[in-house]
């Protein structure tokens, strides 16, 4: 039996109204709320590996007690459910309290090795935080969310992960689009882990609310459980060097989203994990062709806030939030002003150490940014897919380059004809530029293959994984599953889960762009 020790609401303010209503929360950092009930939970899935980082085996998370638990219908002991408080800039406007809405907290487990994971049921019922929406959760969303967030632990990036994907029995009407379409839907729940779920958000909520007193306790609280590598910070050191421990994780967070093609689609303020982690996985999208005004997200297709090229500005302007809610405690613009340079530094170091990784070099050098700023927009016109062109230009032999190779990343033969030329001049530049790198072949090779992933979760197989477990079939899931444990591997038979996204899937629902509530 896991040990449970849940700090969160030890250490932590709560709401002492025990009413699960809407309601605006003050003074509290969580309030208790119990998961609603289901008719008929079911096991889907589940990762192997988080189980074992749990102290969980196979045989625990299949027995009645966890599936109920996991699908809300029962509490393990030393689970105590609540849901927490928080707020956030949306799409770039001051939205108030937020909270979570359809997330419910289910207790803080240490493992044997004094790990401390946060086990957060995703879909599992209202909460005083629900904004009149029902708190459940459809199963192609929640399958969406179970299986990237493994994906994205095996490719390396900073993320919460995912333990269980349960089915609910029970049906949830969602409008997909918005658009006055409302359909009924299998409901299901993911268990999502992280060692704290606290956002950008939590410390916005009260400074806007002027609450200075829970703001403090909050800072203090994350600080001293979360950030152990300040515990020997003087008291009035800590919370600058922790705002730039913050600014410095997330740049290089946005730097691994750019290095694989992921596109989060809804990076409001109360998304932005305070560790530094790929939270809260919606209308997420990885680029096939590439574009860096592609956004996943209907709600953002007119501004493209959120698009692929934007992910570092916005994440900079999202720390630019943290630190105003920040300068409520210790009103010193320089603190600010600093860790804010440390995110342009430490951004700008890893995305040059990241293209040089992606293009075979050995390190970045200042005359390597023309060639790249050439063939990004030669991809972009082109339309080449980003993931099957890093993977094929590995296999590029310096001495004697073929451009045939790199055909296959092409979505239009048409436009590959048109820029053909173009692409030929850049490539015997970069195989020059490689030649002077000197660089083993067989190594330049091997490194490339392991920051250019072979898999991603590309959305049509999230969508055919989605369609067949809408039909009762769950093979796909855990195909999927097993193929992106191993991203950067050659998989033999695995073929076809590196394919370029088919021409079906270009405008299909669920494949290209999809709103909030997928």
């Amino acid at each position: 039996m896991p040990t449970f020790d849940n700090r969160f609401l030890r250490d932590l303010p709560g709401d002492p109204d025990t009413t699960n209503q809407l309601r605006q929360v003050y003074g509290a950092c969580w309030s208790r709320v119990m998961p609603t009930s289901v008719s008929a939970p079911k096991l889907l899935a589940y990762s192997s590996e988080m189980l074992q980082a749990l102290g969980l085996s196979d045989e625990d998370i299949n027995s009645p007690a966890w599936v109920n638990a996991l699908g809300g219908n029962g509490l393990i002991p030393g689970m105590e459910p609540y849901a927490m408080c928080y707020g956030g800039h949306q799409f770039g406007n001051w939205a108030g309290q937020l909270g979570d809405g359809r997330a419910i907290s289910l207790g803080e487990v240490v493992n044997s090795q004094g790990q401390r994971w946060e086990l957060q049921l995703k879909g599992a019922g209202v909460t005083p935080y629900s904004r009149m929406a029902d708190g459940r959760a459809v199963l192609r969303s929640s399958v969406r969310e179970f299986l990237c967030s493994e994906a994205m632990h095996h490719l390396g990036i900073p993320t919460t992960r995912a333990l269980s994907l349960v089915q609910t029995g029970d049906v949830v009407i969602r409008d997909m689009f918005y658009n006055g379409n409302p359909q009924a839907e299998k409901g299901a729940i993911v268990c999502r882990v992280s060692p704290s779920f606290i956002r950008f958000g939590n410390f916005e909520i009260f400074a806007m609310r002027q609450d200075k007193q829970t703001l403090k306790t909050l800072v203090d609280f994350t600080i001293n459980r979360d950030f152990p590598e300040l515990a020997d910070f003087p008291e009035d050191e800590r919370l600058a060097e922790w705002f730039a421990i913050v600014c410095v994780r997330t740049a290089r967070l946005v730097a691994h989203w750019m290095r694989v093609g992921f596109v989060h689609g809804v990076m409001n303020t109360d998304n932005m994990s305070i560790l530094g982690l790929t939270i809260d996985y919606g209308p997420y999208g990885w680029v096939d062709n590439f574009d860096p005004g592609w956004t996943p997200n209907t709600t953002d297709a007119a501004g493209r806030r959120y698009c692929f090229g934007r992910q570092p500005e916005i994440a900079r302007w999202n720390l630019e939030r943290l630190a105003q809610a920040l300068y409520a405690l210790k009103p010193e613009r320089e603190i600010y002003d600093e860790g804010l340079m440390l995110f342009d530094q430490a951004y700008n170091k890893e995305w040059g150490a990241v293209l040089a990784a992606k293009f075979g070099f050995s390190q970045w050098r200042d005359e390597y940014e023309p060639l790249f700023t050439e063939v990004f927009d030669l991809m972009t016109q082109a339309e080449i897919d980003m993931t099957e062109f890093f993977r094929k230009l590995a296999l590029v032999e310096a001495t004697q380059p073929d451009l045939g190779i790199l055909q296959s990343a092409s979505y239009s033969d048409a436009l590959w004809e048109t820029f053909k030329p173009r692409f030929s001049d850049w490539l015997k530049q970069y195989s020059q530029a490689t030649v002077a790198d000197g660089r083993d072949p067989i190594a330049r090779k091997d490194a490339m293959n392991r920051v250019n992933p072979r898999y991603v979760l590309r959305n049509y197989l999230a969508q055919q994984a989605i369609d067949l477990a809408d039909a009762g079939d769950n093979s796909l899931i855990e195909e999927l599953l097993e193929v992106l444990r191993h991203p950067y591997d050659e998989q033999l038979g695995k073929e076809r889960f590196a394919a370029l996204r088919p021409d079906w899937a270009k405008h299909k629902a669920g494949c290209s762009m999809l709103s909030c509530s997928s």
